[in-house]
């Protein structure tokens, strides 16, 4: 494998985090002996066509410094390619990070680990789930309830900041309904559900630790579908910060399919891959085994 890697940085990451931790990375990964190349886009077009540009170039390896939203954006270039993926976790939720047993806020740690793996194993494969016609996903598409909350936060010009989104959250109670859903999962028939959301998860948590689909695997070629029924405001309430410790999922409005293949429809609902906006729903969603090598990965 070439010694020569790329970082490639969001410098705005978790205010300033990921421009601080790109240096002391670097540093540790010259003196294992690589010479490192950072890439930094204009903004997230640019900084993917880079990414992209230096894998088909034949990096030895992409090493993501952020948070999940430049995960995300690596992970475009490097799925299904021989590039492995380091990450050097310093952005604000670092779900992908966690779910593969990687430092976060500890660059030098990361880059430590980034080398080893390097000389060591070459990275532990990883399956990453993918949008028909759009993006690859590395923890949880999600759907419903959770991704209204994010569709009013981002219309949303005051507060900035959490704030924001908590007020978008008590906004979204509110106005609570149960959504009509149409689900297939892999050949089997329609289902017709009404639920509160639906998460598909390649990976157990979204938005810094809820672990929504807190069982799901990274490696063993099946999304973990979790179905949060119709609820009221009052039991969402009850149920929601069960969510942190995993424990909803024994609540007998929770239910969970373990898939390859997913299709969702429903009308006015938007889909969420990593924190990202993937678009409305319908969307059709796959696992794609061993997408992606994860330096330095432990775990599930």
């Amino acid at each position: 494998m070439t010694s020569d890697i790329t970082l490639f940085v969001n410098p705005a990451s978790g205010r300033g985090r990921g421009a601080r931790a790109a240096g002391p990375a670097a540093r540790v990964l010259r003196a294992a002996g690589h010479s490192v190349r950072t890439v930094v886009g204009a903004d997230e077009a640019d900084a993917l066509r880079r990414a992209r540009e230096a894998v088909a170039g034949g990096t030895g390896a992409l090493i993501a410094v952020g948070g999940d939203g430049m995960v995300s954006l690596a992970l475009q270039a490097v799925a299904e390619t021989p590039t492995p993926l380091g990450v050097v976790a310093v952005g604000t939720g670092n779900d992908f990070a966690r779910a593969n047993g990687l430092p976060v806020r500890d660059p030098e740690a990361a880059a430590r680990l980034i080398a080893g793996s390097l000389k060591g194993d070459g990275g532990a494969p990883r399956d990453l789930g993918r949008v028909a016609g759009g993006p690859y996903f590395g923890t949880v598409l999600a759907s419903g309830f959770d991704s209204r909350v994010n569709d009013r936060g981002n219309r949303m010009r005051f507060p900035s900041g959490r704030l924001r989104y908590d007020l978008a959250l008590l906004a979204e109670l509110a106005a609570l309904r149960p959504i009509p859903y149409r689900l297939r999962f892999d050949d089997g028939p329609e289902r017709r559900i009404e639920a509160t959301l639906v998460a598909v998860g390649n990976g157990g948590s979204y938005g810094g630790g809820m672990r929504i689909c807190g069982d799901a695997r990274m490696d063993d070629g099946l999304f973990d579908v979790t179905v949060v029924g119709a609820c009221g405001r009052g039991e969402l309430l009850r149920v929601f910060p069960r969510v942190y410790r995993g424990t909803h999922l024994s609540h007998p409005k929770v239910r969970v399919f373990r898939v390859g293949r997913v299709s969702l429809e429903a009308v006015g609902v938007t889909a969420y891959a990593d924190g990202e906006r993937v678009g409305a729903l319908p969307v059709v969603a796959e696992v794609v085994p061993g997408a992606v090598r994860v330096l330095g990965a432990r775990g599930k």
